[in-house]
């Protein structure tokens, strides 16, 4: 892995070297390319001057800050270097906290920390146990990619994590949801409710995390390289029944697959078509 950020991470008198790595494989995502119909020639994207109409070069690019119409000011790459800022080489930590304290939400791109150095090592590891130990993360801030970003510190085996946070003020307030249901619920309804969750409680070790879709859409791809057939497979839209049926019903399957080992009719029942099949499943959301 090549390191993105080089410095410190500092929490009192200790100081940790440490260097930065993507913890996301960008290379595992499927990317397309966008070609005239026509020809299927590759749509370019030319760095035009709206003044001159000419196309200009990286070189000839700088980044330029409006503070009046058509008035920039020009920021070069050393007038960034110049800021005074202790996160830009320092990780400070300003606290620890309990994880439940971070909304969900609030999570955003991770990134793995590793030691920079043998130096490093022993003081790496104590963090990263310490932290295991007491339930903790730790929060602080460092510059990433000319950003200054609130970032969580958590531990990963024996190893240490960085979560880059969302501010708070980013999040829209989740009482304007429409048609949230401020009623009071039954406790016959409560009850069930809850037995379901207790019935399907597991492990995140055996939750299917793979990305179905990405798989598809792979397949489909190599179809269509090689001439063969795409077969879709839809799912049938399922009838809206009374919520207390539904529950009950619910929990009887969940008990049934849990006797027969966990393993859903779905996973069971995995074909050996050759052809490729588009699966309809639900869009991922962003935390």
């Amino acid at each position: 892995m090549k390191a993105i950020w080089k410095g410190h991470i500092r929490f009192s008198l200790v100081t940790i070297p440490i260097l930065v790595y993507s913890a996301v494989d960008t290379e595992q995502t499927i990317s397309f390319n966008l070609l005239h119909k026509k020809d299927h020639g590759r749509i370019n994207y030319d760095k035009r001057c709206s003044k001159c109409n000419k196309i200009v070069s990286l070189e000839d690019i700088v980044k330029g800050y409006k503070y009046e119409p058509e008035q920039y000011v020009i920021v070069e790459k050393e007038d960034l270097e110049k800021i005074n800022l202790k996160s830009t080489k320092i990780l400070e930590i300003q606290g620890f906290i309990d994880t439940k304290d971070v909304h969900p939400a609030l999570y955003d791109t991770p990134y793995y920390a590793g030691p920079d150095g043998p130096v490093a090592v022993k003081a790496y590891s104590l963090l990263a146990a310490a932290l295991k130990e007491t339930g903790k993360v730790a929060v602080g801030k460092v510059v990433l990619h000319e950003r200054e970003n609130v970032v969580v510190i958590a531990p990963d085996k024996n190893a240490l994590v960085l979560y880059k946070l969302r501010s708070p003020e980013e999040l829209r307030d989740v009482n304007d949801i429409p048609e949230l249901d401020t009623q009071p619920l039954g406790k016959e309804e409560l009850k069930l409710a809850r037995s379901l969750v207790d019935s399907m409680t597991t492990t995140i070790d055996n939750i299917d995390m793979k990305d179905k879709y990405h798989d598809a859409l792979r397949e489909m791809i190599h179809a269509k390289i090689e001439g063969k057939e795409i077969i879709t497979v839809e799912e049938k839209e399922r009838p809206v029944v009374d919520i207390m049926t539904a529950l009950k019903k619910s929990i009887e399957q969940a008990k049934m697959q849990k006797k027969s080992g966990g393993k859903s009719k779905a996973a069971a029942g995995k074909g050996k078509k050759t052809q490729a099949a588009i699966l309809d499943f639900p869009r991922k959301g962003a935390l």
